[in-house]
């Protein structure tokens, strides 16, 4: 394992800032797989489960079977981790602007294209280099203003010519579940299964630019506005939810490492005979169908489904009760499916969301992820 620490902007005079990057095998080697755990540094799973999947990989290493690249960034967000408000960490949002951590991340398509025209050929993978070096270029124009806008460009710089990409996340209370480019889903299909996924969600744009999207979704559309040169999709990337907030054990960290490591093998990055893949628990279903359960009144949340539940349109997914009054509001699934996740808060206001569902039938539009 190699260890480098790359300096980010000081927050204020003498508040100095700096990713952690390991890497293991050969650089330059493919395939490339980059794994960062925590932007959202208040979700710890993904900070265990990057723990022991690198304590799987120095071993790996030392016995020669890393055939690839990895890359691992086991704390992505340094910013967010020092935040804390009377004893609260708060890691989701930029204390500096309120803006979410995995938001708001380059969109590169319209410059990359001017800088590929005329350049690409019949050559597919020729193409993909083609497409690599002027993402990286584009990406090393960007004049980034902020500390967090800095450490943003740090993360793509490193992530941006991987083949794979994994985004260790989680939710407030949740199954295993994740996110990823509809032109990913084939590509991701073993890896949901072996994390025992119970919803697995496709977009090829679902707003505000959020980090995985920034990376896949220039393949897609690269694709589409040259449609007379073979362009393979270069990079595949997902966001894996590790279930929720208070799911950290050694347990369940190694149980992700174990998934990652066979995911990897599978993929030819680490050698290894191919492993055995589980039936799949789902399968991918629109992000557009997933769909949140708000509440009808403020009050106590009492949830009557838990997470992993299937519903149907209509079940009762929570009472909202008046602490006052007594009066009970009911909170229902606008869909059949599975509640993938739900809020750990207990007093809500009326309007606020209290868990998500996800189902089958694409029905939303604009912007598809929660703030």
């Amino acid at each position: 394992m190699k260890t480098e620490q790359i300096a980010l902007s000081p927050l204020a005079p003498g508040a100095s800032l700096s990713l952690t990057v390991q890497r293991f095998g050969e650089a330059g080697a493919r395939p490339r797989v980059y794994v960062q755990a925590s932007l959202h540094a208040d979700e710890i799973p993904g900070m265990i489960a990057a723990h022991h999947l690198r304590e799987r990989l120095i071993k790996l290493e030392a016995e020669g079977k890393i055939k690839g690249e990895i890359i691992l960034v086991p704390s992505a967000n340094p910013i967010g981790l020092a935040q804390r408000v009377m004893g609260s960490h708060i890691g989701r949002f930029n204390f500096a602007d309120g803006i979410n951590f995995n938001r708001g991340y380059p969109y590169l398509v319209p410059k990359v294209a001017e800088r590929i025209e005329g350049k690409l050929t019949s050559d597919a993978q020729a193409n993909v280099r083609v497409i690599r070096e002027a993402l990286r270029a584009e990406l090393d124009a960007w004049e980034t203003n902020n500390p967090t806008e800095v450490m943003k460009k740090a993360l793509l710089t490193l992530a941006i010519e991987a083949d794979i990409v994994l985004d260790l996340h989680c939710d407030s209370e949740a199954v295993e579940h994740l996110y990823t480019h509809t032109g990913s889903a084939e590509e991701f299909a073993p890896l949901s299964a072996l994390i025992r996924a119970q919803a697995y969600l496709l977009a090829e744009e679902s707003g505000d630019d959020p980090f995985d999207e920034a990376l896949s979704r220039p393949w897609g559309e690269l694709a589409e506005r040259f449609k007379d040169h073979p362009i393979p999709f270069g990079c595949h990337s997902t966001t894996l939810e590790f279930r929720g907030e208070r799911d950290v054990s050694h347990e369940l960290g190694q149980r992700d490492a174990d998934a990652l490591v066979a995911y990897m093998t599978l993929r030819g990055v680490i050698e290894g005979k191919a492993p055995a893949i589980p039936e799949a628990l789902c399968q991918p279903t629109p992000l557009a169908a997933s769909e949140p359960v708000p509440s009808p009144a403020t009050g106590i949340v009492v949830f009557k489904a838990q997470v992993g539940d299937r519903v149907k349109a209509g079940d009762v997914i929570a009472d909202i009760v008046d602490p006052h009054t007594g009066a009970v509001a009911q909170a229902k699934s606008p869909t059949d499916g599975v509640v993938f996740a739900r809020i750990a808060l207990r007093f809500v206001t009326q309007g606020a969301r209290l868990a998500k569902v996800a189902g089958n039938t694409a029905k939303r539009t604009g912007k598809l992820l929660s703030a």
